[in-house]
């Protein structure tokens, strides 16, 4: 089973690396871009073949490891 994973800055904190990222598009002519927001994109493969089972497992992942949850936030899809 795959899944992937994103995790992102909650609203309001701040995010250095979006704003260095939106500054050189600027630079590089690509104007009218207001506001850019940077975070992870995680794949992965489970041996489990139960969605609820691997969301759950993902879930702990997540909250362990994968997201700082007092700063980010992270949403889950799961592909059989």
């Amino acid at each position: 089973m795959k899944a992937t994973v994103h995790v992102t800055l909650k609203n309001g904190v701040l995010d250095p690396q979006g704003k260095a990222i939106g500054h050189t598009l600027s630079s590089l002519g690509f104007d009218g871009v207001d506001d850019v927001r940077q975070g992870k994109f995680i794949e992965l493969n489970l041996a489990e073949t139960d969605p609820a089972k691997a969301r759950e497992q993902i879930d702990a992942m997540c909250r362990k490891l994968l997201a700082n949850t007092v700063i980010e936030n992270y949403s889950i899809e799961i592909a059989d």
